[in-house]
């Protein structure tokens, strides 16, 4: 399948909200100055959500397009994602504990871990740091990996789900199991999935768009340049500003599902041609896995320089902040690059070997 325009770069513009959404709250627990004032430095979770809608349209459109040449393969689909995803996942589960457990500790670096170590491990082994993270709050680097937890939960529903579906039944039953989980989801008596932010219907809607898109339903959005602008103006208002902000958790769920897959067709296959092609943000993209999954290391890092060399506490706080803003950025993106060049490459090059 061929890589679909902007979408590398969208994924760098979303692990940069993911970074600059933790960053200040490190500070403002540390004692450093910070600025979280405008609203686009809370929509770091918002940012994962569009994450997932992407992971959905993606991978589900992969699936789609190998049922309908009946060439899906549950064992490769399987194998494909464990080589992308295990092996960064479980280099920082472990770091995780280390640090939390072992280097704070020798550092002299207060943290309370009043949890039981071996119950965390289970969990994060078993790809429940959702469940984790809300029950012991382990700390920011174990904790940003709930997410990963969420997209493992969803393979391991939706390819065999996919697998055992007539090909030409799959958009019907994921409009029903998209329609029926996101009503179940907001049900007070199921309150564990909202506790859990099991959160299955924005993936599942990703895929729901990429299906109607490769069905040519969604050729009305392509008639006139209002759809996408109109669509692209919003999604830059959402992450802007307070607009979208509702007491409804129903409202504020399905706005966000209905505008990120509106966004995401729009910017993959109704961008009227235009396409980002700028070498530096799509390689960003490329490794976005990795700076989502090293950016709370580098900013713990950087906190703690700004806390113990003393020459460096001499700045105003507007160059503090500045400053612990770039060199978290930079050294967050030097980390995945080593990553990415000498550690996953390893396994994305076996991981090609089980494509179709």
């Amino acid at each position: 399948m061929n890589r679909l325009p902007n979408l590398d770069v969208l994924r760098f513009i979303l692990a940069s909200l993911v970074i600059i959404f933790h960053l200040p709250q490190l500070c403002r627990n540390q004692g450093l100055p910070y600025f979280l004032d405008a609203p686009i430095f809370n929509r770091g979770v918002e940012a994962v959500y569009m994450f997932f809608v992407l992971s959905g349209f993606l991978i589900i459109k992969i699936i789609y397009n190998d049922k309908l040449r009946d060439r899906f393969s549950i064992r490769k689909f399987y194998i494909r994602r464990i080589l992308r995803i295990f092996p960064l996942y479980y280099l920082i589960l472990l770091f995780g504990f280390v640090f939390y457990w072992q280097i704070l500790p020798v550092l002299g670096i207060p943290f309370e871990n009043n949890y039981n170590l071996s119950n965390a491990v289970l969990l994060g082994t078993f790809f429940l740091p959702n469940v984790m993270s809300k029950l012991y709050m382990p700390g920011g680097i174990l904790e940003v990996l709930w997410s990963i937890g969420i997209e493992e939960q969803f393979y391991i529903i939706v390819a065999p789900l996919l697998f055992i579906i007539n090909k030409h039944r799959i958009l019907q039953t994921l409009l029903i199991l998209t329609t029926v989980y996101f009503i179940v989801f907001h049900l007070e008596f199921f309150n564990v999935l909202q506790e859990y932010i099991m959160v299955f219907f924005f993936l599942f809607f990703g895929g729901i768009v990429a299906i109607l898109e490769d069905k040519k339903q969604l050729e009305f959005l392509k008639k006139s340049v209002i759809f996408p602008v109109l669509i692209t103006i919003l999604t830059v208002l959402y992450f802007t500003t307070s607009l979208f902000e509702f007491e409804s958790v129903f409202l504020f769920n399905l706005v966000t599902m209905l505008l990120f897959g509106s966004f995401i067709h729009t910017i993959a296959h109704n961008n009227k041609r235009i396409e980002i092609r700028n070498r530096m943000l799509n390689y960003f993209g490329q490794i976005s896995y990795g700076i989502y999954m090293f950016h709370v290391i580098a900013l713990n890092t950087v906190v703690f320089l700004f806390l113990k060399i003393e020459w460096l506490k001499t700045f105003s706080d507007n160059m503090t902040i500045i400053l612990i803003n770039i060199l978290t950025f930079a050294l967050t993106i030097f980390m995945a690059h080593l990553s990415y060049r000498y550690f996953e490459t390893y396994f994305l090059k076996l991981k090609n070997k089980f494509r179709e």
